[in-house]
């Protein structure tokens, strides 16, 4: 067992070494429930190489198994593939599949591994993590259309050994390969001819739940697998996932004993009433995440001046929005890559140790300068989507920024809505939450390098930002490596291509019922290893 922790790259010989393990089995006792999940907004898809938030992903992983999987405690565990191993110089990595079946009875084979990677770098796909797989060869060309899919370097050795090859040694690879866009496809549907492949009814799994129903704006419902290979290792019967986006309501309808899981369900004005009242079921931890409002950089837009970036960043007051308006441990956030990542980077604002009073007259100038003051009003529109802190912290910058002479137009979408407008670059300044995938600080640094769902949004392109990141991909040296990520981000940074506001702390409800659930940096909970007390079934 590799612990996230330990994870460092360095290490990556030895956490691609041929591996197994034996793993936890849910108490016997436990009774055979269906699990209630408060699980945030409504899904705009189940297809996981096309999901956009966790709300999405903690649906499909139940429904999709990885090669890797993350265990209970945030460890990776051999999922389809029950061991792997890597070359002498890095750059092959073999993965031995376990004999397993599709929900519907079919093998899964190296061959749905190779067509659902070939599948996710596929321009068509737009996958917004495509670019964490560039180091397999002949990636990069595929996903920006200069090479063929069948060129990828994935090959289906037999029917349950399957060859990666990557054009260098890259250091946080294996965990791109426990995310769910990564998981094996099942290659006879999708090359069926089926029109929406993922409704109920038509949708194959390899996870330890399949999909039985999905009513839009209210849940989608999942039930226990039973050709999953370890089927009798999952205790629950299934699992409801409630789209429930507005704070309050999740919170009430756990209080009421509808949901036994509310994933961020406890809006700040509200915390120190649950640690009081809910404290049993209140679990508090951090989160490798970063909040921040992201910047439309293209020509024509006032925030291509970087004169105004800078004002707007000068003159937002971390420490108002972590102590006075949320109050729940955030971290006021002067970087972009979280302080919580396995080998974080060094890099931070410049003027994280100035006074406000000093930041304010500063940003002033800058906006002065730039043709904006209060008799000639900067007009902005920021976008955030329905929640109730989002919508706290949004009508508190508009303040912080309005005695400068910026006016802003704050804009409430669905989440929905929301996300979809930043991947077409629908915006001005848009809230966003990037919580990590891997842990590493290259899935950070990757989001606004070419290719990255960051710089697609807004515009930003450097290619010297661009070529720090890839070196660091490749550098298996600790101390360089990190040196070379700790100047990418200085180099964003510097250039206010975005505005960091704080570092997450997670903060969900979770039944003392509930058990083998546990709280991870990655906020990943394999509902596998769950289950909850009650009678013997």
């Amino acid at each position: 067992m590799v612990s996230m922790d330990a994870f460092r790259p360095l290490a990556l010989a030895g956490l691609m070494a041929t591996t197994s393990l034996g793993l936890c089995l849910p108490a016997a006792d436990a009774q055979a429930a269906t699990l209630q999940v408060g699980n945030g907004a409504e899904p705009s898809t189940l297809d996981p190489q096309k999901v956009s938030g966790n709300w999405e992903s903690r649906i499909t992983r139940q429904l999709f198994d990885r090669l890797v999987n993350y265990g209970p405690d945030g460890a990776l565990v051999p999922g389809l593939a029950e061991s792997w191993k890597l070359s002498d110089d890095g750059r092959v990595i073999t993965f031995r599949l376990r004999e397993a079946q599709w929900s519907d009875g079919e093998p899964i084979t190296a061959d749905d591994a190779v067509f659902a990677l070939q599948r996710l770098v596929t321009p068509a796909t737009a996958n917004h993590n495509a670019n964490l797989y560039y180091p397999i060869i002949n990636a990069r060309a595929i996903n920006t259309g200069e090479a063929e899919p069948e060129s990828l370097g994935v090959t289906a050795l037999d029917s349950h050994t399957l060859e990666i090859r990557l054009s260098e040694p890259t250091a946080y690879f294996l965990q791109a390969m426990a995310m769910t866009e990564a998981a094996p496809l099942p290659r006879h549907l999708l090359t069926s001819g089926v029109e929406d492949w993922t409704r109920p009814g038509t949708l194959v799994a390899s996870g330890p739940f399949v999909l039985a129903d999905w009513k839009p704006q209210d849940k989608v419902e999942v039930e226990r697998n039973p050709r999953y290979y370890a089927a009798d290792e999952v205790a629950l019967e299934g699992v409801d996932f409630h789209a429930i986006e507005d704070t309050s309501a999740l919170m009430n309808r756990f209080r009421s004993g509808e949901l036994d899981i509310a994933y961020g369900a406890v809006p700040s004005a509200r915390f120190e009433w649950a640690q009081e009242n809910l404290s049993e079921s209140l679990r508090v931890g951090p989160l490798i995440g970063s909040y921040f409002y992201m910047l439309n950089l293209r020509e024509g837009t006032p925030l291509s001046d970087e004169r105004v970036r800078e004002a707007l960043n000068l003159a937002l007051d971390r420490e108002v929005i972590t102590e006075r308006l949320l109050g729940m441990g955030q971290t006021p956030s002067y970087w972009f890559v979280p302080r919580t990542i396995a080998s974080p980077t060094s890099a931070s604002l410049d003027f994280h140790d100035q006074g406000m009073d000093s930041r304010r007259a500063r940003a002033r100038e800058l906006l002065d300068q730039a043709g904006y003051g209060p008799d000639r009003p900067l007009e902005l529109e920021l976008s955030y989507n329905t929640l109730e802190d989002h919508k706290k912290i949004a009508v508190a910058i508009a303040a912080m920024w309005r005695p400068l002479g910026v006016e802003i137009d704050l804009v409430n979408r669905e989440a929905a809505v929301h996300f979809a407008g930043l991947r077409q670059g629908d915006f001005e300044i848009a809230r966003y939450g990037f919580v990590a995938t891997v842990n590493d600080p290259y899935d950070f640094l990757n989001a606004y390098a070419a290719g990255g769902s960051a710089a697609a949004s807004t515009g930003y392109a450097d290619p010297e930002y661009d070529a720090l990141v890839e070196a660091s991909t490749h550098e298996l040296d600790v101390d360089r490596r990190a040196a070379l990520m700790t100047e990418a981000e200085q180099r964003l940074l510097e250039a206010d291509v975005m505005l960091p506001i704080y570092d997450y702390v997670v903060v969900n409800l979770v039944s003392p019922d509930v058990k083998g659930w546990q709280p991870t940096t990655l906020d990943v909970h394999p509902l596998r290893y769950v289950s909850v007390d009650g009678d013997a079934p």
